[in-house]
């Protein structure tokens, strides 16, 4: 990128008296005024924002604000807001129709381009990625015959009973232990396990190998805050679980695509035998997938015994918008991507680190999160020694500034090919403020 600027807008004003109008009418309505609680800002306190329009790399609230997106829908918008392309196709098929509960052209090119890019031979198409990993549980179970599962404490895999257990993301940011109304019955078929350990793993597998249906993990951890697995970890897992006739599960709900053209794979292949996408798959509309090899594919209905339908699975809109993003997403969008994700993350260590706030930056691929710690991060447990008052007061400076990042501290940060020189001046200018609000929260103490 080019030499930056140092012009960003003067702080907003604290309040935001449009999207406080809102959320009091959404909380009358929407339990706690939200959707999907991360969204809620409990975290960080304050009001959230209600967002009226994107365009490029920006958002703009209710009250007329525009802010620098950092978290690009939680990681579907590769390409920015209201990308012409994107737009273009999602009009195209609106105008042929929503839905027709029948098989459609785009719904094979679509599953063409995931198998083209990643390992599956055969993909399923499905609308969240709640219900792509429910359905690779589902089906790893049927073919071992086994019931219990193998997950790690931080890994979010959606919002499934027996996969809460210890989940990260939005269960870490509310404080809450799993969730009232999973049954003690679906959480013990549940063994949860340190991140990054394969000891743990081992010794699991010595206990309960003829048990275990399935290991699941995120391909690199993002819901806890964003950490790569170690060397050798992922592979680890492969061994160990088809040394005792178990499954791999990679979820790249978050990771897929985004990282690279392949997703995580492309960056580290292992031997897994089911795989869970989402997010960028379908460029901002719900959508999600998941695949493996075709004989454990093919168990499911209506060629096999497993059952699993949906009605908007496959949605012409989705495909559209999955098939566009995708289309864009070359070499030089990639390299765009990790110039971006450097640059930003590079801004703002060292705006830390003037301000003496202890931190560590943590990267898998362009994905990264900046943990406010001095420790280092491994795992859930190393993630949750970080000082949450001072990111909520980072996060409040760099939004007053504006720059919207995630309104938690265990989440990762998300850049955009869009993200231009005049974004990142933005982010620039809006960061030696908020590393001083940190340390003044009592980050440096």
């Amino acid at each position: 990128m080019s030499t930056l600027p140092t012009a960003g807008p003067g702080p907003y004003p604290a309040d935001a008296p449009a999207s406080a109008d809102l959320f009091d009418r959404a909380r009358a309505v929407i339990p706690g005024g939200v959707n999907s609680p991360v969204r809620a800002f409990q975290a960080v306190g304050g009001t959230p924002r209600f967002m009226a329009s994107g365009q490029g790399p920006y958002l703009f609230d209710a009250d007329g604000r525009r802010y620098v997106d950092l978290v690009c829908s939680w990681g579907p918008l590769l390409h920015g807001h209201a990308h012409p392309e994107v737009v273009a196709a999602v009009q195209a098929a609106a105008a042929r129709g929503t839905s027709f509960g029948a098989p459609t052209a785009a719904e094979v090119e679509l599953a063409d381009e995931i198998v083209a890019r990643t390992p599956v031979q055969r993909v399923r198409l499905v609308s969240s990625g709640t219900e792509a990993t429910m359905t690779a549980v589902r089906l790893a179970r049927a073919a071992t015959g086994r019931a219990k599962l193998v997950k790690f404490a931080g890994c979010y895999h959606g919002h499934v009973d027996a996969l809460l257990a210890a989940a990260g993301s939005g269960v870490a940011t509310l404080g809450l232990p799993g969730s009232p109304g999973v049954t003690s019955a679906a959480a013990g078929q549940t063994i949860v396990l340190p991140y990054n350990d394969p000891a743990a793993v081992q010794a699991a597998f010595a206990a309960e190998g003829d048990q275990i249906a399935a290991v699941i993990t995120e391909a690199a951890a993002g819901n806890m805050g964003v950490i790569a697995p170690r060397d050798g970890f992922n592979a680890a897992l492969a061994r160990i679980a088809h040394a005792h006739g178990a499954l791999l599960i990679v979820d790249e709900v978050l990771t897929g695509f985004r990282v690279s053209s392949a997703g995580w794979h492309g960056l580290e292949p292992v031997d897994a035998d089911l795989w869970t996408f989402g997010k960028v798959m379908g460029g901002g509309l719900p959508a999600a997938a998941f695949g493996g090899r075709a004989d454990l594919l093919d168990q499911l209905a209506p060629t096999g015994p497993v059952y699993q339908a949906g009605t908007l699975a496959g949605n012409p809109l989705a495909c559209a918008a999955g098939l566009a993003t995708l289309r864009l997403a070359d070499a030089d969008a990639y390299r765009r991507l990790d110039d971006a994700a450097a640059t930003v993350s590079k801004l703002t260590t060292e705006a830390l680190s003037a301000a003496g706030v202890p931190h560590r930056l943590s990267t898998a691929g362009n994905l990264f999160s900046v943990f406010f710690t001095g420790s280092d991060v491994s795992d859930y447990a190393t993630a949750q020694t970080q000082h949450t008052a001072a990111y909520a007061a980072f996060f409040h400076a760099m939004l007053a500034r504006g720059v919207y990042l995630p309104p938690s501290a265990y989440e990762a940060w998300f850049v955009s090919t869009a993200l231009d020189d005049t974004a990142v001046a933005q982010v620039a200018a809006a960061t030696p403020a908020a590393a001083r609000a940190a340390a003044a929260a009592g980050a440096g103490s």
